[in-house]
């Protein structure tokens, strides 16, 4: 990823007294969130998640955040803060701890029990892990820490006040101000207004639904709706949702309990999240719901509900094999209702699309998004960004997590509440804060960080493009065996394609020109196989673009004999 500001240089040392902030990812992009924050020599860690690929990004499985100019640091970090339990915030650490075993881990209880799972997973020891809750404080190095409570699309968010020599700093994480929570457990505005009277000198907020007006719908407004789709269905019902999103799996509960179904989980994560939100008491599961989801096939269709993930068109994930009709021992049928009970991530459409075309080839009553109010979002509006801009009165604002439109809009709101000192920041962009008043001081390196199989930072953005080029316009090899003491084609060309939707046949007519530009080019002194196989690619090339307007990825071998 080619740096967004060219312009900016590697920041100079950092001030006496002074804090700095280094983004590592989820400024100018949904995801991968994870910022470095520098007092005296000592960092303090605040997330650490992944982001999802896209499709221009085949193969990839995940992108971690590229911690790569602080990676001969890791000694100075004092703590890793994860705020909430979703992949965008806790995704990355193991990787982080397989170069640093026993950072201090500083979360939630369901957050930390999520992350606990996944570090097993990986085969890692659990490092020293601190639970704490919200009004807890606790200190690291320079690094004072005060944990208040928010709302969000998972139970346990926290938002975490950071104090140091050179002022205090108030970070959102991910959140939003439903007054109606569905487990009770609002935002803290009175902590909030607390640490604005104490003065608030930089403040980190969270920009996603900065774009939107008002204030975002609260949880309850679902449940009529999930009610609804319960009330008229008359054979299987089947829930998608995020794999972290208990409250709606609450709802979903709740929901089956009152018209007489029961419950199967489908998918990995799925079971093994909801175990442990269960196994904690974020999860209250009614008598008799939950089946094992092979025995839930013996009941009659009317009183089954299946809730799995796939609701962003994961290829493998439970919901597209169902609608594919590939899992193991869940058939979709005509008459079947699919309730996708999750946003839609920006760039999964297709994906999503794709499973609703293949549910309803089946016959299936696709409920989402679209057509009803099956899911609200996690993330504050613009209203509620304004009412925590006016209580906090910060001095300095950096929006955080979000697209470049989502900071801009929310850098706005913030001017328009009368904070005089916004600074906007992308990935690598180093914020100081020296004397109270934050500004840029330059940039790191800072890319994209490919997880591909159990390779991890070895793909590159060349490779990448290979595989489009492999995967949009195929290959061609021409293979040509040179004499290497006349210098005059001994064998071949031989030429070979694979998706390029043509018989090899059709190459018979640059075979000519292959062999006259080689006797060229020996004619001009050139005896280097690589200058030979460069001359064998400009002639096909060239050949194919004019003739097949194609562009493939073109493989020359030439041999000498």
């Amino acid at each position: 990823m080619s740096h967004p500001h060219p312009e900016l240089t590697a920041p100079e040392p950092l001030p006496e007294g002074a804090l700095r902030v280094t983004p590592f990812g989820g400024l100018g992009e949904v995801g991968r969130n994870m910022t470095a924050f520098e007092y005296a020599g000592r960092l303090l860690m605040v997330d650490c998640g992944v982001l999802f690929p896209e499709d221009h990004q085949p193969g990839v499985d995940l992108i971690l955040p590229d911690w790569s100019s602080i990676r001969d640091r890791l000694d100075d970090v004092e703590a890793l803060v994860l705020t909430h339990g979703h992949e965008d915030h806790i995704g990355a650490t193991p990787y982080l701890l397989r170069e640093r075993g026993d950072i201090p881990l500083v979360g939630s209880e369901l957050t930390l029990a999520l992350l606990g799972s996944k570090l097993r997973e990986h085969r890692l020891k659990e490092t020293v892990h601190h639970v704490v809750k919200e009004g807890e404080k606790i200190t690291f190095g320079p690094f004072e820490l005060e944990f208040v409570a928010v709302n969000h699309s998972i139970p346990d968010a926290l938002a975490v006040a950071i104090r140091t020599p050179a002022g205090l700093v108030l970070h959102t994480g991910d959140f939003k101000m439903d007054q109606l929570p569905l487990d009770g457990r609002i935002t803290d505005l009175r902590a909030f207004a607390r640490l604005g009277e104490e003065g608030v000198d930089l403040f980190l907020t969270d920009s996603t639904n900065a774009e939107t007006p008002g204030f975002t719908p609260t949880e309850r407004g679902i449940t009529p709706v999930i009610d609804q789709v319960f009330r008229e269905s008359q054979q299987r019902i089947i829930v998608a949702c995020f794999a972290s999103h208990v409250h709606r799996v609450q709802q979903v509960l709740d929901a089956a309990y009152a018209h007489e179904r029961q419950v199967a989980f489908v998918g990995r994560s799925m079971v093994r999240n909801m175990g442990i939100a269960r196994d904690l008491g974020y999860l209250t599961i009614p008598p008799g719901t939950i089946v094992d989801a092979k025995e839930l096939a013996h009941l009659p269709p009317q009183h089954q509900v299946l809730i799995s993930t796939g609701s962003q068109g994961e290829p493998m994930s439970a919901l597209s094999r169902i609608a594919q009709r590939t899992h193991n021992f869940v058939h979709i049928e005509e008459g079947d209702t699919v309730l996708l009970a999750s946003s839609l991530i920006p760039g999964n459409e297709n994906a999503v699309y794709r499973v609703i075309n293949g549910l309803a080839r089946w016959g299936a009553k696709v409920v989402h998004k679209g057509n009803a109010m099956v899911h609200v979002s996690g993330h504050a509006s613009a209203g509620e960004l304004l009412y925590c801009y006016n209580i906090v009165k910060p001095r300095n604002v950096l929006p955080v997590h979000g697209e470049i439109r989502h900071m801009q809009a929310n850098a706005a709101l913030a001017r328009m509440t009368g904070v005089e000192n916004v600074v906007i920041a992308e990935d690598g962009v180093v914020v100081d804060l020296v004397d109270g008043v934050a500004s840029v001081a330059g940039k790191v390196d800072c890319g994209y960080v490919f997880v591909d199989g159990s390779s991890v930072g070895d793909i590159t953005e060349s490779d990448l493009k290979d595989r489009r080029i492999l995967g949009e316009e195929g290959f061609i090899s021409v293979i040509v065996v040179m004499d290497s003491v006349s210098g005059k084609v001994a064998g071949g060309p031989e030429i070979h394609a694979r998706g390029f939707a043509e018989d090899d046949s059709v190459f018979e007519d640059v075979k000519p020109a292959i062999i006259d530009a080689l006797d060229r080019a020996v004619a001009d002194g050139a005896t280097d196989s690589y200058q030979l196989q460069q001359t064998v690619r400009r002639v096909i090339g060239r050949w194919v673009s004019n003739t097949h307007r194609r562009r493939p990825m073109i493989i020359p071998v030439v041999i000498d004999a």
